[in-house]
């Protein structure tokens, strides 16, 4: 019977001239071979390649800055056009100096008045030394010296007066003289003493006291002097650091070019709406440290560009690229990965998931005409080989974590290869095993799936986590047990207070649930609520009171509501 179907295919085939459909078997469906996208497998040079768009700037940028010391600014007047190629000692930046003409000419006097002090107090410090000097070499000397001669004279009259007491005992012992005359010359013996006691006292006084006090008084003198002179010579260095920073700042008014560049102004833009905050020109106002032009260096040029993070891992310091200037058509340069950084650029508020990280490829020999700003291509090569098998993308099929393809065997037999990658590409992919040299693929795997034959999906073993469930599974059996203890200890808390009311901290109690329902429905005063009266309370709580009517008369007493009030809090029903 097979055989028959078989051969009436195949005469069927031939019958519509070649059309595409063949039947392989009776149960098989109807597979059009035209549909199918196929490529053989070949051979040749593979460049494994990350393409990435980045802009060119100088990676020697020499950053011109304000130095003007100012509150409120500094004008600028006037300003080199951006785009200029400068040299060395070319003029940049003028700004408004007229505040600073005008400190200076106040420096200047100022300066003047602390030399002024500073020459008083060295004439204050010359005239306590000289004063110290005159006191030890001349005052002192002649006190001491007059001192000296009364003892002189004192021990002269001592002698005179031992001398006349001698003479006078000699005669009063002969009878020629009184005694009273004898009496006169002690008393005169005792004042030469006194006398010579008193000046020896005073050359003492002099030597040991007076003089080491005056040196005391001399050398105060002298330090406070010193000190008035180096608070006068501080005064005057700050006066003349002040002036010569005006004198800088007057200097920095004129900014020359440090170094030979090309002009960049350093404007800066929001980065919400792309509005200029800052823009260099004439009348523009910049504080101290503020970026003003920017000369980067043309003969070192490199492009920066942000690669994403599924990427980056590819990339390395010293690989080759090649680099396309989109505003030089038909120009490629030569270029080497310079760094990359090890962290993510900040993202925006639109591509906070996004992570990508800066990559700086330096280009050898630039040319002159390539500018900062300018947008450009860049092909880094992570890997060349010289013969590589390889396929398009399209020719490959994940499946649980590997590859595959599906490689036509003649006419009308498929076969799933497992395929290992070597390297790849945004278009081709470089087959390191499963498939040969001219094996043709299919590329369009998705429209043909039923004819793969894929493994089943080997179930994940996940037994390491059991650990962790068993360690969750026992914090969840401890909060529960948690949990009934403390409401057992709530309930029993209410049963031994049954008065609680929310306020305490426990639901209310049923007699005042039912003494505050009471004195707000039961508008005749009659102790119990009539059909009427119920009929007028709110619909949520209408029915429950109306089932408090256990003897059927068409009111509900105060019993019997407060009987039903607590059989509902006992079995845990809403009142």
């Amino acid at each position: 019977m097979i055989g028959k179907l078989t051969l009436v295919g195949i005469v069927l085939l031939a019958a519509i001239g070649g059309v595409g459909w063949y039947w392989i078997d009776s149960g098989d469906e109807a597979i059009d071979y035209d549909a199918l996208i196929t490529q053989s497998v070949v051979e040749k040079p593979f460049d494994h390649i990350v393409l990435e768009q980045g802009e060119v700037e100088s990676s020697s940028n020499t950053e011109i800055t304000c130095k003007v010391k100012s509150r409120d600014g500094t004008t600028i007047l006037w300003v080199v056009e951006e785009g200029s190629r400068v040299k060395a000692g070319d003029k940049l930046v003028e700004l408004d100096q007229t505040d600073l003409e005008a400190r200076l000419k106040e420096q200047k006097i100022e300066v003047i008045t602390a030399e002024a002090e500073v020459t008083t107090a060295e004439a204050l410090v010359q005239q306590a030394k000289i004063s110290r000097q005159e006191y030890l070499e001349g005052v002192f000397k002649t006190e001491e010296k007059a001192i000296l001669s009364a003892i002189a004279q004192a021990e002269q009259e001592l002698r005179k007066a031992e001398l006349a007491i001698q003479s006078s005992q000699r005669l009063v012992a002969k009878g020629l003289v009184k005694s009273l005359q004898l009496d006169a010359d002690r008393f005169a013996v005792v004042n030469a003493k006194n006398t010579k006691e008193a000046e020896e006292a005073k050359l003492r006084v002099l030597r040991e006291l007076t003089r080491q006090k005056m040196l005391v008084q001399f050398d105060s003198d002298i330090e406070a002097a010193e000190a008035k002179l180096s608070a006068a010579k501080q005064e005057l260095l700050e006066e003349q650091t002040e002036l010569a920073e005006v004198e800088e700042q007057l200097e920095n008014c004129v900014i020359y070019a440090p170094t030979d560049g090309v002009v960049v102004h350093a404007n800066r833009f929001s980065g919400r709406g792309g509005n200029a905050e800052f823009v260099v020109e004439a009348g523009a106002s910049v504080r101290e440290r503020q970026a003003i032009i920017r000369l980067p260096d043309p003969s070192q040029m490199q492009v920066k560009c942000k690669i994403n993070e599924s990427r980056i891992t590819l990339v390395d310091e010293g690989m080759p690229a090649r680099i396309r200037i989109d505003a030089i058509p038909g120009m490629l340069l030569t270029g080497r990965v310079q760094k990359v950084n090890r962290y993510a650029e900040p993202g925006s508020w639109y591509s906070s998931a996004i992570k990508e990280y800066a990559t700086f490829v330096e280009i050898i020999d630039p040319p002159e005409n390539i500018r900062t700003g300018m947008t450009a291509e860049c092909q880094i090569f992570v890997e060349q080989l010289p013969d590589a098998l390889q396929i398009p993308v399209e020719g490959l099929y994940e499946h649980d974590g590997k590859m595959y393809s599906l490689v036509r065997r003649g006419d009308t037999e498929f076969e799933t290869v497992p395929v290992k990658m070597q390297a790849t590409n945004d278009t081709m992919v470089a087959i390191a095993e499963g498939l040969q040299l001219d094996d043709e693929v299919v590329l369009n795997l998705r429209q043909h799936m039923d004819l793969m034959e894929l493994p089943d999906i080997a179930s994940r073993d996940n037994s390491d986590l059991q650990i962790v469930s068993d360690q969750y599974n026992d914090r969840k059996i401890a909060d529960t047990k948690n949990t009934t203890a403390k409401d057992a200890g709530l309930r029993a808390t209410k049963a031994s207070n049954p008065t609680a009311t929310a306020s305490g901290g426990g639901r209310p109690s049923a007699e005042s649930i039912v003494k505050r329902s009471m004195e707000r429905n039961d508008t005749d005063k009659d102790g119990k609520l009539s059909s009427d009266e119920i009929a007028k309370i709110d619909r949520r709580f209408r029915g429950s009171i109306s089932e408090a009517d256990s003897d059927g008369d068409g009111f509900v007493s105060r019993s019997e509501l407060l009987k039903s009030t607590k059989a509902k809090s006992l079995g845990g029903g809403n009142s």
